[in-house]
């Protein structure tokens, strides 16, 4: 059985006037990501990938390092393009995203559809699992990417499934038989 892990980044620093897509891990989001490697080393995973964000790239340095791997960043793992969205409520920010679940071909908000998103995040996924058939792997990503492609993949409620993801958490996949694992360790 191989296994691939989508992980959730951890918690970051947030930073008002920033955009997500360029924050950082906090400290505790540091801490949170040594308390996850130690969950992910009885998967015998064998490499991490990460998306472009700083945050996930620490993310993945982090769980690397103290899984003893290599890890490298892969183009098109960013989450769902919004550095438009500005800061906003939680409440408005969960909105937003449900509503971009619901109507996966409208450009609900951001500067992408749900389904642009799926289609470009599934094909670096895909890309991974093809140079490393047969490898345990580690993707660190985002949220709602993540979401859309497990909902999808393996037919689970999306909204539901982004909601559930903790700052880190992460989906094991049975890449052999199709199969969800588990969903946050």
């Amino acid at each position: 059985m191989s296994v691939l892990i989508l992980i959730k980044h951890s918690l970051p620093e947030f930073v008002d006037g920033v955009p997500a897509s360029l924050w950082h891990l906090s400290d505790e989001g540091k801490q949170r990501t040594h308390l996850l490697a130690a969950k992910l080393t009885g998967y015998e995973l064998q490499y991490v990938f990460a998306s472009i964000e700083p945050k996930a790239q620490e993310t993945a340095e982090i769980l690397a390092a103290d899984l003893n791997l290599s890890w490298q960043t892969i183009p098109n793992l960013h989450e769902h393009v919004r550095t438009a969205a500005a800061n906003f409520s939680q409440t408005a920010f969960e909105a937003d995203v449900a509503a971009l679940f619901a109507r996966p071909d409208e450009l609900v908000f951001g500067s992408e559809t749900a389904n642009q998103a799926h289609e470009r995040f599934q094909a670096a996924v895909e890309g991974v699992l093809e140079t490393r058939p047969e490898q345990n792997l580690a993707i660190v990503a985002h949220g709602t990417v993540i979401s859309l492609y497990v909902s999808r993949k393996y037919e689970i409620e999306p909204f539901g499934l982004w909601k559930s993801l903790g700052l880190p958490s992460c989906v094991v996949l049975n890449t052999n038989d199709k199969e969800v694992l588990t969903i946050n360790l």
